[in-house]
């Protein structure tokens, strides 16, 4: 064990935190060394309801009939339906969101102790007319149909895995269920793989484990043969919370018994989803058991899937074939030539002629969560900003990076950004390029800055310093903010304070990649204070931008350039630099031209 993992486990941290890449890198060396435990996360990706899910139905069939109401499955997506039932449930003394008994609770009060109902109503929300293998599901049952993965388990009642391997394989796989689970145990003592174990049972026969009677314990035998199988395996677990009480005291089990995950025990959760207590605790006491036991943090459990295939060796090219669906072959499409005939188009968008090719990659003593390096970013007057995948992306000085974290902060080093920022695996990227380059155009401006999900923008303040700057905007709109007439924010339990609702024109900006070309694309927008309004305020919205037509777009388009260049001077380039000091890798800069995009038509 490595000198900071030992740190971290006396110090009382919950959960040592191993890379998708390490895990890959110890996978790959042996994959037969390791059994599978699936939760709801695995099947998810097929297009099957998770636990949860099956909890928001169960709950709107009960209120429906308790309440003489009519919401449909669709009706559980609004916010407000959800909210109006849980608040029925509430006053009824049910369990609480998220509390260990509410699954079982709710198959009870809807079906009694009817097995029957339960089965019939299990084979049709899991029916396999829903099922759309993903690529994590066909590579799992590549798995198993080439014996690199040779035992598993899951809670899950579906025929997931079994269409799969059928799919992937050509073979067929028969999983033990409850009514067959005397036989699981002879199969793994006597080698018989692929074995493929379901604790909960599976809708098409009698046996299901659904009700509290049912969950307060695991078959007998199914328990022997996962405390069998922990003593010859390590165990990858994905898509499972590790909710279940009962399921969780099995692995404990394997824990106290004679050689507990002889090649370790990796417990897989989504980026930036809290970790279960119960989770926590099991990997602390199998760490203090000597037992290589880590988290490990993922997008997806398709992206999972896909990493650990990619770096076997020795794959079937015929399943790799039916993995992948697809394959990639050389096209030459040319484009067409430049067109000089009217009407002239102009495009939203400017050319960026250089970009930074570089920044700083931190390391800690301990895992740094989203949340926490967003509130440093806070603290420190956005002078350092962040982004974050296998490891922590920075831009901003080194000195103050560790004025910020002090002691907390490993090491610092350099790495290259990658060329292709549209790439699934490098978004984040993309928004981290976008935050420090409205970063840049802000400086020196009376503009803010916003990042949200899925956009990055400039926002005129409410009261601006350098007044005169924004006069091109101005003349076109008039007032750049003010408050929206009669309009309060809802009273919530997070904001119990009605709030006025106010706006300021802003620019939308986000980075793109054409044709080998890095744009920076811009599109005037209204902001809305605090965001959480701007559904409130739809209708203020469509008033003013109802004369927002192409001649006014295109003067606020022109009005914009002008405010970020601070002339009208045309087809000139300008730099920008997020940061008043640091050097090239801490102080990312940009250049971009004024002439915005444009296009002819082509001549006949």
């Amino acid at each position: 064990m490595s000198q900071i993992k030992e740190t971290e486990r006396k110090s009382g941290t919950d959960s040592i935190r191993l890379s998708q890449t390490e895990l890959t890198s110890i996978f790959s060396e042996r994959p037969q060394n390791f059994a599978w435990f699936l939760g709801a996360g695995a099947s998810r990706t097929a297009g099957l309801p998770t636990a949860s899910d099956i909890i928001w139905d169960l709950k709107r069939r009960y209120y429906c009939r308790e309440e003489n109401q009519d919401f449909s499955r669709q009706d559980i997506l609004n916010e407000a339906v959800k909210v109006r039932i849980q608040s029925f449930l509430d006053s009824r003394g049910f369990p609480e969101p998220w509390s260990e008994d509410e699954y079982a609770t709710y198959f009870e009060k809807i079906f009694g102790d009817d097995r029957e109902r339960q089965r019939r109503y299990l084979k049709t929300i899991l029916s396999e007319e829903g099922v759309t293998l993903s690529v994590g599901n066909r590579i799992f049952g590549a798995f198993m149909a080439v014996g690199f993965c040779r035992v598993a388990f899951t809670t899950n009642f579906d025929s997931v895995v079994e269409k799969a391997v059928a799919e992937i394989g050509a073979q067929s796989l028969s999983a033990y269920h409850l009514e067959g689970a005397h036989a699981a145990n002879n199969a793994l003592n006597n080698e018989e793989y692929p074995l493929y174990c379901k604790l909960h049972g599976d809708f098409r026969y009698e046996s299901l484990k659904n009700l509290p009677q049912d969950l307060a314990q695991q078959n007998e035998e199914f328990s022997r043969c996962l405390i069998n199988a922990g003593n010859r395996f390590g165990f990858i677990v994905t898509g499972y919370s590790g909710r279940d009480e009962s399921v969780m005291e099995l692995f404990h089990q394997v824990l106290e018994s004679s050689n507990p995950f002889p090649h370790g025990l990796y417990w897989t959760g989504i980026k930036g989803s809290k970790v279960h207590p119960a989770v926590s605790d099991l990997i602390r006491q199998a760490q203090d058991k000597n037992v290589s036991s880590e988290y490990v943090e993922i997008e997806t459990f398709d992206a999972l899937m896909l990493r650990l295939w990619r770096n076997l060796e020795g794959k079937p090219p015929e399943l790799d074939a039916k993995v992948k669906k697809s394959s990639f072959s050389s096209v030459d499409i040319p484009l067409p030539r430049s067109g000089s005939n009217k009407p002239l188009l102009r495009v939203n968008a400017l050319p960026l002629l250089s970009t930074p090719a570089q920044c700083l990659t931190l390391s800690f003593e301990t895992p740094k969560e989203w949340d926490e390096l967003q509130q440093v970013s806070r603290e420190s007057r956005r002078e350092l900003i962040f982004s974050k995948s296998d490891t922590v992306w920075c831009w901003g000085t080194e000195k103050k990076a560790r004025e910020m974290f002090g002691g907390e902060l490993a090491s610092i080093s350099v790495r290259d950004i990658p060329d292709n920022i549209r790439m699934a695996e490098n978004l984040h990227v993309k928004r981290f390029v976008e935050e420090a380059l409205c970063l840049a155009l802000s400086r020196k401006k009376p503009l803010l800055t916003r990042t949200r999900r899925s956009s990055t923008h400039l926002i005129v303040g409410s009261r601006p310093d350098d007044v005169s700057s924004l006069d091109p905007l101005r003349k076109i709109v008039g007032q750049t903010s003010g408050i929206v007439p009669d309009l309060f924010t809802s009273e919530t339990s997070d904001c119990p304070q009605a709030e006025q609702v106010r706006w300021s024109e802003a620019l939308r900006i986000s980075v793109e990649q054409k044709n080998g070309q890095l744009w920076m694309v811009i599109d005037p927008d209204i902001w809305i204070w605090p965001p959480r309004a701007r559904e409130d305020a739809k209708e203020f919205l469509r008033e003013r931008r109802a004369d927002r037509f192409n001649a006014k777009y295109n003067d606020l388009l022109g009005a914009w350039v002008h405010i970020m260049l601070g002339t009208d001077e045309r087809n000139i380039s300008i730099t920008v630099s997020a940061f008043k000091d640091g050097n090239g890798v801490e102080n990312p800069s940009f250049c971009f031209g004024s002439r915005t995009a444009f296009s002819r038509k082509l001549s006949s």
